[in-house]
């Protein structure tokens, strides 16, 4: 989704994952940035329509019963390959494969900030690939 002016990239990821899944949580680490074009944001400033996407493993600690886009979107739970079949963007696979495939072989450790202090602990939740 977007990212707002008046809030951090974190802020917009928790904001989108509320917005579009109707899901609330713990950013645990990020995975990094990926370059896409998109037809619908091009304009004067962009006439190629370059976007750059920040992803984020999300902690998922509640799912909520009704969220603001949840007559435009059906949440579903799959494992990372089946997500994987259902990408419709290269950039996204590669998220996918790349990013959250590195962070989960290398034991799911928070690397998010509280309070400008790095938290680096492992995650302490349920194994779901």
């Amino acid at each position: 989704g977007g990212w707002e002016n008046d809030e951090t990239v974190e802020e917009a990821a928790i904001r989108e994952a509320w917005e579009e899944a109707g899901v609330q949580g713990d950013l645990m680490h990020f995975l990094g940035n990926y370059s896409f074009k998109s037809k619908t944001l091009q304009d004067e400033f962009s006439p190629e329509g370059l976007c750059k996407a920040a992803m984020f493993a999300l902690l998922v600690k509640e799912e909520l019963e009704c969220w603001p886009e949840q007559s435009l979107r059906q949440r579903s739970w799959l494992t990372v390959p089946e997500a994987l079949g259902c990408c419709r963007h290269s950039w996204m696979r590669k998220a996918l494969e790349e990013g959250f495939s590195e962070w989960h072989d290398n034991g799911m450790i928070s690397t998010m900030t509280e309070n400008n202090h790095l938290v680096a602990s492992p995650a302490s939740f349920p194994d779901h690939h």
